[in-house]
């Protein structure tokens, strides 16, 4: 049976506000493959990966994607002998609201989609092509 229209929206809803600060065992960490069966390899800000799981309670309700940001839990896991090491709390839907917060890491800073050209030539982009005063046809 499915989930309530409620519920989903609660869930929904509590992606979208940062928390004003992060305890001990959680992390901001970046999305870097789907594994399956709702495991999730992701890149911390130290450039360490894990092995985390999607809680019962964001699956089917809200997706991930590659690239994209969610807040891990390490404690969960700590204790256990599995391959996994840790659990995804929250999936960062807000972007640009949760790198407002102070605890975002400084390795996750927005990078420009055109990096600046080294090259000291002009653009010709909107510029009409070259003209030729002789007519050689």
């Amino acid at each position: 049976m499915g989930r309530t229209k409620r519920q989903v929206l609660a869930t929904a809803e509590e992606t979208l506000n940062p928390p004003a600060s992060l305890e001990q065992d959680q992390s901001v960490a970046r999305v870097s493959k789907a594994e399956g069966k709702n495991l999730y390899t992701v890149e911390l800000p130290d450039s360490q990966t894990r092995l985390v799981e999607l809680p019962s309670r964001f699956r089917s309700t809200i997706w991930i994607k590659r690239g994209g940001y969610v807040l891990i839990d390490t404690r969960v896991f700590e204790e256990r002998e599995n391959k996994l090491q840790g659990e995804i709390i929250n999936i960062i839907r807000d972007e640009k609201e949760w790198r407002k917060q102070a605890y975002w890491p400084a390795e996750f800073l927005k990078k420009s989609a055109y990096p600046d050209d080294s090259d000291e030539e002009e653009s010709t982009v909107g510029k009409m092509p070259p003209s030729h005063d002789s007519d050689s046809c």
